[in-house]
């Protein structure tokens, strides 16, 4: 004998032999309905919605009255492992959509993983290529816009860099004559500054 089985969710419809229970019905059409206790009844995992055609299940056993509160049964819920089909008829089914009980960020976290695991070989190197330059450029962004006492020395060490590079430049485009000249008043700066040197050490003798 058999039993037609219609789970509107999933827009699959199919024939199960009487004696099946309902999760491993459903398997056979495709469609899989998790439950965590390994089928012994001590968790609603694998509950669903009959929507039509109950009274050709069987009674709800022991699991389901301890399992399901008396509105979800009202409503129509079976647990998939325990309710058994037990006569020929229609049963219409809608499955329950299952709540990922992981928090948000571990759930991303493992879905990327399994992404990036799937990607062929060079789109990984791109991948990875990518989230290098990302990291650089937020490394970047927070050291400039860090406390001044860290910001203000990097803007004035580049500043400075910065400045002698652009002197340093100038310089080299100077014919030889004129680089000679802008040596002269740098000897003077220097003899100066020893000059002034020499004068404060005989002072404090």
């Amino acid at each position: 004998m058999e039993a037609e089985l219609k789970f509107e969710k999933e827009h699959t419809s199919g024939i199960a032999v009487v004696g099946s229970y309902l999760i491993d019905a459903a398997k056979r059409l495709g469609i899989e309905i998790h439950d965590d206790c390994g089928r012994l009844g001590l968790c609603d995992t694998c509950a669903v919605t009959v929507k039509s055609g109950a009274e050709f299940l069987s009674e709800p056993t022991k699991a389901e009255l301890e399992q399901l509160s008396d509105d979800r049964r009202k409503q129509g819920e079976r647990l998939s492992c325990q309710a058994k089909i037990a006569k020929e008829g229609e049963i219409v089914i809608m499955t329950h959509e299952k709540k990922d009980p992981r928090p948000d960020e571990q759930r991303k976290h493992e879905e990327y993983r399994k992404e990036f695991e799937e990607l062929p070989l060079e789109k990984k190197i791109s991948r990875l290529m990518e989230l290098e330059a990302v990291a650089l450029s937020e490394t970047l962004s927070y050291v400039m816009n860090a406390p001044y006492t860290i910001g203000g020395k990097v803007v004035d060490f580049l500043s400075d860099f910065g400045f002698k590079f652009e002197k340093e430049a100038k310089e080299a485009k100077k014919p030889d004559e004129h680089k000679e000249e802008s040596k002269e008043p740098d000897a003077k700066k220097h003899q100066s500054k020893r000059g002034k040197k020499r004068a404060a050490e005989n002072d404090i003798s």
